[in-house]
């Protein structure tokens, strides 16, 4: 490559400078954080409650760990990680974007939660922590939005403790060519209208509807989760593969 060509990405179906991309995708959630919730409910009708129950299900969390809730915006899992873990224990909220942190910290200092959760601004791909020092790292709908993600994963891997875990809740492929045409339907057509309608931002939910299909499948993140080094790796398909939770083990 020439020194001059600037390096791309993927930005929904957009290719655009890999630099520029943090910014772009920084720009979409300053702009839904305010509604960010109530899309949630609308667009899943409800059911991202089930894939984050299910999260919490696989997370072996207990008195006294310390989670990474990694893009963990307005904060669902982290509530109940704050419990699970304990006076003892710590839950650190993190995300790259400032309104989206800010939105979390208030709706979980509203519910009360307080004393053993930290809220701090960072990126998924130079995590700000020494190595070994996470029992468990969740990374929630957020891992398609980063630039780097074979960077993100390395990084994750670094500051587990040896036994902890890595999961990962993603969008991912529909295992029924049925669902997919029925789901591509419904990202492409009803979610723009369903943003614009509701958070006046058509435009944004267009772009994640896109970030979706450009995030890797099942096979394809299993393996680059195993190439950043994680062991007995496996995912969950939740509702048809609409949804995966990958898995995956630091030794």
């Amino acid at each position: 490559m020439n020194e001059n060509q600037e390096k791309t990405t993927h930005f929904g179906y957009k290719t655009v400078a890999e630099n520029d991309k943090a910014s772009m995708v920084a720009d979409v959630f300053h702009s839904v954080a305010a509604k960010y919730d109530v899309m949630n409910d609308l667009m899943s009708f409800g059911i991202h409650r089930l894939w984050k129950r299910q999260t919490i299900a696989s997370s072996g969390v207990r008195k006294g760990h310390y989670v990474l809730d990694l893009a963990g915006g307005t904060g669902d899992l982290t509530a109940k990680f704050s419990q699970l873990v304990g006076e003892t224990g710590q839950v650190i909220l993190g995300d790259i974007n400032s309104s989206m942190l800010k939105v979390g910290r208030e709706k979980l200092r509203n519910l009360g939660r307080v004393g053993n959760i930290e809220y701090v601004q960072m990126n998924a791909e130079a995590l700000p922590f020494p190595d070994n020092s996470f029992d468990l790292i969740t990374i929630a709908f957020g891992l398609r939005n980063v630039t780097d993600k074979d960077k993100a994963l390395r990084s994750m891997y670094r500051i587990l403790k040896p036994g902890g875990r890595l999961l990962v809740l993603e969008f991912s492929k529909p295992e029924q060519e049925i669902l997919s045409k029925a789901y591509d339907f419904y990202s492409f057509n009803i979610l723009p209208k369903m943003g614009e309608l509701v958070a006046n931002d058509g435009e944004s939910y267009q772009y994640l509807a896109e970030s979706i299909r450009m995030h890797p499948d099942q096979e394809t993140l299993k393996g680059m989760m195993e190439d950043a080094g994680f062991e007995q790796t496996s995912y969950q398909n939740l509702t048809g593969g609409i949804v995966a939770l990958h898995r995956g083990f630091k030794y």
